[in-house]
Formats: structure tokens, C-alpha cells, sequence
């Protein structure tokens, strides 16, 4: 009897290692870091890439951009260099998701306030009436950090060709003319090499918060 007993404790002792082992493997297998996709416009819904670029399966970046703040400042690409951000496209006097899209990118600005690799990007779909006065009244309004969040407006057809060409934003086709108007509720994450890293309803609070998930995923890309 006494032996039995020695001999199940061996056998519970070897049990117990093992079984610490397989636990350890399943808990590292799921844990190993997966990055986040780089969006090409052949991985999007044909509805939201522009025809001349919906073949491309590789190298697609944000284009250069030269567009105007709230402040009457002057934003390119060279003031979200080595940066990530989130970017959209709103107009102040929308009433139906705009305000939504402005509430919960607040919320994300709130987030990343003292992070530096961190920045908001939103563009004026209505440039004609967003004026740079126009859209400093929004800012103050909405609690909007200069440093952090620039609201942008300028040559419409710029603008409208970043949503569809660069941004993979938008469903509907059009050419920027007067008649063009563009409302969508994506927000896009950007990496530091104008890279699409991810798609997210900006109206969706499940969708921001797996946004604010996303970016702590890409800085660890950077870490690494």
C-alpha cells in the first residue's frame, strides 16, 4: 500500500510538471504578437477604392497634402512625420454623425493627450463653408487640442481626392466638383510611413475602442 502511494505521488510530481509545460506553450502560442495589416487597395471593398487604383496590391501610401488648420496654419504631410494618427472626414454644420464622430474622436484625443507618437487628423468636406473661422469656432466648441488635433480645409478636389484615392474612404464615386459631397463615418489609423493600418466605424463606441486597442499595438510594432 505504502509503495502505491509513493508510486502516485511520483506520478502526480510528473503530471504537474507537464501539464505547467503545456500551459506555459498554449499561453506563449497565444500570445505571440500579431501586427496589424497594412491596408493595399486590393485587400478593400471595390466600393471604397477609386478605379484607377483598385489593382494595386502593394506600396500604397497616403499622398502628399497641403491643407489649412483652424489656426490658419498651413498642415502637410511633414506635420505628422514619424507620427501615427487618425484621420477622418466631417463638416461642422452636419447633424446626423458628424457630432457622434467629433464626440468619440475627443474621446481618443483625451486618450493619446500626453502621447507624442500620437496625432488627429480631421478634413472639411465642405471647404466652402469651413473657413478657417468656421472651424476655430468648432474647435473651441468641441474642446479641440491644437496640438494634438489639427481640423483642416482647402481646395476641395484635394481634399476629395485624399478621401478617395489615399484614404480608400469613401463609397460613391465623384470628382470633388460642386456637386460632390462626400459623408462617411470611417476613421482611418495611419502608421509613420502613411501606411493604412486599420478601418473603424467613428460612430461605433465598440469600434473606437478597439481603434484605441490598435494603437497600442502599432507603437509596439515601433518598440520592438
Amino acid at each position: 500500500m505504502l509503495s502505491f502511494f509513493k508510486d502516485y505521488k511520483l506520478f502526480a510530481i510528473v503530471f504537474g510538471v507537464i501539464s505547467i509545460i503545456i500551459i506555459a506553450i498554449i499561453y506563449n502560442t497565444l500570445s505571440v504578437y500579431q501586427p496589424l495589416p497594412i491596408y493595399q487597395p486590393t485587400m478593400v471593398s471595390t466600393e471604397l477604392v477609386d478605379s484607377t487604383i483598385q489593382h494595386q496590391k502593394k506600396y500604397h501610401k497616403i499622398a502628399d497634402f497641403r491643407l489649412i488648420n483652424q489656426n490658419g496654419k498651413t498642415i502637410t504631410q511633414n506635420d505628422y512625420k514619424d507620427k501615427i494618427y487618425v484621420a477622418d472626414f466631417f463638416f461642422t454644420t452636419c447633424q446626423t454623425i458628424c457630432p457622434i464622430m467629433t464626440t468619440n474622436m475627443v474621446e481618443i484625443q483625451n486618450t493619446i493627450l500626453n502621447d507624442d507618437e500620437v496625432m488627429l487628423l480631421s478634413h472639411s468636406v465642405t471647404p466652402e463653408i469651413d473657413s478657417v473661422a468656421q472651424l476655430k469656432r468648432y474647435a473651441i466648441k468641441k474642446g479641440v487640442n491644437d496640438k494634438k488635433w489639427n481640423l483642416v480645409t482647402g481646395d476641395k478636389k484635394e481634399i476629395y481626392k485624399l478621401a478617395r484615392q489615399s484614404y480608400l474612404a469613401v463609397k460613391d464615386n465623384g470628382d470633388g466638383g460642386p456637386f460632390d459631397m462626400v459623408h462617411t463615418e470611417n476613421f482611418m489609423l495611419i502608421d509613420k510611413k502613411r501606411q493604412i493600418r486599420g478601418f473603424y466605424d467613428g460612430t461605433n463606441s465598440e469600434d473606437i475602442s478597439r481603434l484605441l486597442q490598435d494603437i497600442l499595438i502599432l507603437k509596439e510594432e515601433y518598440n520592438r
